[in-house]
């Protein structure tokens, strides 16, 4: 039996070295080998070594999951109220479906529309248009 570990006065355990059972077992009449086989018998098995390039199933599984997101840029812009008033349309059409979007949603996937589109298709939608003065729009009373 391994004596208790003392703590000195500064606080600190004073450090057994590895003899100190062995010097027991040996002072008790226990032979040092049956000892040392009840320590390696206590002794918790260990998980197998994997390859410093391989990663466990777990760790791939998290990376996988926790992608980091691309950041968001804030900005604001001014349109004109019908086309406001068709954002609202077409999320009533998504809920309709059973598509909970939103307004950047509608926004975003108005642009992979067009980035997906010939230029020449791109350039009408962009023709017809209507351009909109920038800026706030004054507070009416």
């Amino acid at each position: 039996m391994k004596p208790k570990a003392t703590r000195n006065r500064s606080g600190k355990r004073e450090h057994l070295s590895p003899d100190d059972g062995a010097n027991e077992a040996v002072a008790g009449g226990e032979s040092l080998q049956t000892e040392q086989a009840r320590h390696v018998a206590a002794k918790p098995q260990t998980a197998k070594a994997m390859p410093v390039g391989a990663q466990s199933a777990r760790a791939a599984r998290h990376r996988r999951d926790h992608v980091k997101q691309e950041k968001v840029v804030r900005d604001t812009f001014t349109m004109p109220r019908d086309d406001y008033e068709k954002l609202a349309v077409l999320k009533q059409r998504c809920l309709d479906a059973g598509v909970d979007v939103k307004k950047s949603e509608l926004v975003r996937a108005g642009l992979l529309l067009l980035a997906s589109a010939p230029t020449k298709r791109l350039l009408a939608a962009v023709k017809a248009v209507d351009p909109v003065k920038t800026g706030r729009p004054s507070k009416s009373k």
